[in-house]
């Protein structure tokens, strides 16, 4: 077995940045190239300055990204824990209200 407390592993690549900000949608999207995979737990940096999209357009940049894979400790608790945190991203809301 991998010692699971071993440092991490980076790497460097690049990839294409979409950037949209329209009345249909406010969407960021990054396109790793050669084929490169994020697993759980991996950390991704892309570099450079913030984009800014003026309301109503859309762009693409090419950047430079450090991939940071995590350790097999890091993916197994990532794993086990990933669709717990998937509940923080939901909101509900109750009304009073009867209809």
């Amino acid at each position: 077995m991998l010692n699971p407390f071993a440092p991490a592993a980076v790497e460097q690549a690049m990839c294409t940045v979409r950037i949209t900000n329209t009345f249909e949608s406010l969407a960021a999207h990054v396109e790793l190239d050669d084929g490169v995979t994020v697993e759980p737990g991996d950390e991704v940096l892309v570099h450079g300055k913030p984009i800014i999209v003026p309301y109503g357009e859309t762009a693409m940049e090419r950047r430079k990204v450090t991939i940071t894979r995590a350790n097999w400790l890091e993916r197994k608790w990532t794993r086990l824990t990933g669709d717990l945190e998937f509940m923080e991203l939901l909101e509900f809301s109750f009304s009073g209200d009867d209809l």
